[in-house]
């Protein structure tokens, strides 16, 4: 399936507080026009997370949609995903098994410049940098790291594209854009949404503003 990886990546998440479970999540995402669902699971059961990957497989599959999964590169092969996404203390992208690395496509989270550096050398097709905002998704060790350093960091990983992440919400969409970013990733944004589906298609148009501005 041919499917960019730039524009809204939508997290599928199975945080107990969301209101949506992450099929209905990826639905609304599919629906609202986002280029990339990643399923993030961090309370359910494997066999529970696969079902919901391949019913999210097959949700992403109709729409043209891209999909891949967090940190488990047998979940992604097992439901046919199209990548797996690896943070910083996931397996190395270099330690995938040789099947995974010829199935799927390698995303790598970063959030400073040595870590982007390593993620240079590393076998990936995207890197995410941040949080580039706070953020009130999940815990992270890490302070924010603004729009100059998104910017630097995309400069510094091209021509392979930059995934902003972090606190980003359509108020914040365009000027990720503009900082370099080839597309953004959210959970709460949509998650937490009272209308998932609208919520979706708000953050595709606000990331637009940018491309549409520089065209005119």
């Amino acid at each position: 399936m041919s499917f960019a990886l730039a524009g809204l990546f939508v997290l599928a998440d199975d945080d107990p507080r969301w209101s949506h479970d992450p099929v209905a999540q990826a639905r609304a995402a599919c629906a609202g026009g986002a280029a990339v669902v990643q399923l993030r699971t961090k309370h359910a059961t494997d066999r529970v997370a696969l079902a919901w990957a391949r019913e999210i497989r097959e949700l992403t599959r109709e729409a043209g949609v891209g999909f891949f999964v967090n940190d488990r590169f047998d979940l992604a092969l097992l439901a046919e995903a199209d990548g797996v996404h690896l943070g910083q203390e996931d397996l190395a992208p270099e330690q995938l098994p040789a099947e995974a690395r010829a199935r799927l496509q390698v995303g790598r989270s970063t959030h400073d410049e040595a870590q982007l550096i390593r993620a240079m050398t590393e076998p990936v097709d995207y890197v995410a940098f941040g949080p580039v905002f706070g953020t009130r998704s999940k815990e992270s060790p890490y302070t924010p790291r603004g729009l100059e350093a998104l910017s630097k960091a995309a400069a510094r990983v091209a021509p392979k594209p930059l995934v902003a992440i972090g606190g980003i919400g359509e108020a914040e969409a365009g000027a990720v854009e503009a900082a370099g970013a080839a597309g953004f990733a959210v959970i709460s944004a949509v998650a937490g949404a009272a209308d998932p589906l609208e919520a979706t298609r708000r953050l595709v148009e606000a990331f637009g503003v940018t491309r549409l501005e520089e065209s005119r």
